[in-house]
């Protein structure tokens, strides 16, 4: 197939990169506008970044994946262009300078996806590597334990310094995990499927299998602690959970996982003032507003006086959040574009995780299903936590927003996880090539 042939499989895919860029564009202009400010070559290096980055991810997709899915790649580039667009909004108000090199980082990412297109010519292969994926992922999540501290988000130690860069390898065990574990699940799936016990109308799996999933939970717990950060155990933990349910269908699995979360969450509290303080920020806010709950306070106030249509674009300030480039730039957008714009935020990723689950079905194996699956799922726990944190539906636990948070390291690992499920996608939309076609 020549390659206008694949550019034209991909027409969709093309149009919605343009509908991005001009909404991105649009953005960016009105922001400038609203803050006073002359049109220089600023936007121009923006909005000319944006067009260059997601024009080779397209003709890179034209050329390695033209069957994959065409919708995932707009809509990681639309919330990737709306964060670079609050980012630089942020570095207006503090005066910082950061949003180039997140664009430089969008490059990074982008650049991670195609390499995965282009040395990952079949997911299948990942399987026979799953045992050296697991232990790669967890030595990466253990590495901050033991390199030399950076510095970094002092309070919790879960970054490595590499000369002028700061990289959180956990942001990267958590997908080496998830392909490990969707590849015992398709392994052993008949091992989990085996009632042991009968209890509450539900039958639950015989203790021997359940050791897997205590392994995991031991060892999130375990490195988590030593690094005082909880999110990502909570996040790798109830993906595996969801994985699990996906591959055997039975809901006892999800009561035994509610009861270790809830056994876990209750014992990393006995021991950690840092979840200590992010309990008591949760249940009230404002009676901490002068110390730890400062941050979470300003959030909800912004939010609040953005209400349904927000402020509007640069008529806020967000800049009163601390870390609201990171951790609250969801809370930034709702400020100035108000509860209508989050909930489009929101809906941008259910369509992102909708059409990661549609790869799943689609896909002929039951390793590819668990990965697509798992691969979606951990997006959409992240974004749900994220979304319940910054509106004190519950504690927050510091995890970012996918594709939008300031930061080269979540960037580069949700880039990794987009290639990978195109490149599911793909093998699970191409054409069957029959023995006659082949003959003819």
């Amino acid at each position: 197939m020549s390659f206008l042939q694949k550019l034209s499989l991909r027409r969709k895919e093309m149009w919605l990169l343009v509908l991005a860029t001009i909404v991105v564009a649009v953005m960016l202009v009105n922001l400038e506008l609203a803050q006073g400010n002359e049109l220089d070559i600023n936007i121009v290096i923006l909005i000319g970044g944006f067009m260059a980055v997601f024009t080779i991810a397209h003709v890179s997709m034209c050329i390695f994946a033209p069957y994959a899915d065409q919708i995932m790649l707009p809509v990681a580039a639309t919330l990737n262009g709306i964060g670079l667009i609050m980012i630089y909004r942020l570095d207006l108000a503090t005066g910082y300078s950061t949003v180039n090199s997140q664009l430089m980082w969008t490059l990074v990412g982008v650049c991670l996806m195609v390499a995965v297109l282009v040395l990952l010519p079949d997911h299948t292969a990942l399987s026979r590597y799953s045992y050296l994926l697991g232990l790669v992922g967890l030595v990466l999540l253990a590495l901050p334990l033991v390199w030399p501290a950076s510095g970094v988000n002092a309070d919790a130690r879960i970054w490595i310094t590499l000369g002028p860069f700061s990289v959180q390898p956990g942001e990267f065990s958590k997908i080496l995990l998830l392909l490990f574990f969707a590849q015992l699940l398709a392994s052993k799936r008949a091992l989990f499927t085996v009632a042991g016990y009968r209890f509450l109308g539900m039958d639950l799996p015989r203790l021997r299998d359940l050791a897997p999933i205590l392994v995991v939970w031991i060892l999130a717990i375990l490195i988590m602690a030593g690094e005082n950060d909880f999110g990502p155990a909570l996040l790798l933990f109830t993906t595996v959970l969801v994985m699990l349910y996906l591959a055997t269908g039975k809901g006892s699995w999800l009561f035994i996982g509610a009861i270790l979360v809830s056994v876990g969450a209750v014992a990393v509290y006995q021991v950690s003032d840092k979840i200590q303080e992010r309990v008591q920020n949760f249940l009230d806010p404002v009676a901490h507003y002068d110390s730890t709950g400062y941050q979470l306070s300003q959030a909800l106030f912004g939010m609040s006086w953005g209400g349904i249509t927000g402020t509007g674009l640069g008529q806020g300030y967000p800049n009163m959040v601390p870390v609201a480039h990171s951790d609250f730039i969801l809370a930034a957008i709702g400020e100035e574009l108000g509860l209508i714009g989050l909930a489009a935020i929101i809906v941008l990723f259910a369509v992102f995780v909708t059409r990661g689950m549609r790869t799943a079905m689609d896909t002929r194996d039951s390793y590819g299903k668990l990965v697509a699956s798992g691969l979606s799922i951990t997006i959409m726990i992240q974004v749900f936590v994220v979304v319940a944190g910054i509106s004190a539906l519950m504690p927050m636990t510091g995890l970012t927003t996918p594709f939008m948070s300031q930061g080269g390291s979540s960037l580069m690992a949700n880039y990794i996880l987009l290639g990978i499920i195109l490149r599911i996608s793909n093998s699970a939309r191409r054409p069957v090539i029959t023995k006659a076609q082949v003959e003819a």
